[in-house]
């Protein structure tokens, strides 16, 4: 009896299906991630004249692109390859970039609506305008920022398996990214720390947003802020790929 093999195309939308499931059913961390960066643009209103909109906005999405790629997505794989989720879809006719990659549009999908949400509320809520230029580059930039933490979260769990240490690292280099990065900006760690935060990723990403957002602030620095986050991606990935195991143990 000939055994037939499903269509690369067919296994993706039975994967999307089941990963979307998922979200849903853990729709309380999805809604958390969402709301990280809505909150704190609510709460830098004040800031938008100190600071200016594009600051802002830059820095909300950047919040929530590390929240989505460290939080979300390194302790997802983590979880699920503890659960032996990843072994048993290995066992099927599945080639191993269609598992990922199916994650990854997930978590691309959710990197695309945290972004439209930070620009519908720093347009209602803080009066934020952007041109329609700087909406289009700023949905872009905002993806290539998103590949840089879902690169770095897979470098996380690529590094270290188990499920827990996974939570705790991605906890502390999330909080030094935030807390260190946005002080660091603000130049209250001194400037040796400034410069080594605005060539971090997250000043990176976060550079590149805001002169996305104000196509005319791009300069010189932009661009190679813009080779900076190319290099990340691509060495973040190649650590979480040639370190990734599909077994926990």
């Amino acid at each position: 009896m000939e055994t037939r093999v499903p269509k690369n195309t067919t296994v993706m939308a039975a994967l999307l299906r089941a990963d979307l499931t998922t979200l849903w059913r853990n729709r309380r961390s999805f809604v958390l991630v969402l709301l990280v960066p809505l909150v704190i643009l609510i709460s830098w209103k004040g800031l938008v004249d100190k600071l200016g909109g594009m600051f802002v906005l830059s820095s909300c999405i950047t919040i929530g692109l590390t929240s989505i790629g460290l939080m979300g997505y390194s302790n997802s794989i983590a979880r699920d390859r503890d659960r032996g989720v990843f072994q048993r879809l290995r066992v099927g006719p599945l080639s191993a970039w269609t598992i990922m990659m199916s994650r990854l549009t997930v978590q691309l999908g959710m990197i695309l609506l945290m972004t439209v949400l930070v620009f519908t509320g720093g347009y209602f809520v803080d009066n934020i305008q952007v041109s329609p230029v700087g909406y289009t580059a700023g949905l872009l930039m905002a993806l290539l920022g998103g590949f840089v933490y879902l690169a770095l979260g897979q470098a996380i769990v690529g590094l270290i398996r188990n499920p827990d240490t996974v939570n705790s690292t991605t906890r502390l280099v999330y909080f030094i990214f935030i807390m260190i990065g946005m002080f660091g900006e603000f130049g209250v760690l001194g400037k040796q720390i400034a410069q080594l935060v605005i060539w971090s990723p997250y000043g990176v990403v976060r550079g590149l947003l805001a002169a996305s957002l104000d196509p005319a602030g791009w300069n010189m620095n932009t661009t190679w802020a813009l080779l900076a986050a190319v290099g990340y991606t691509i060495l973040f990935v190649s650590l979480g790929v040639k370190w990734f195991k599909w077994e926990s143990r």
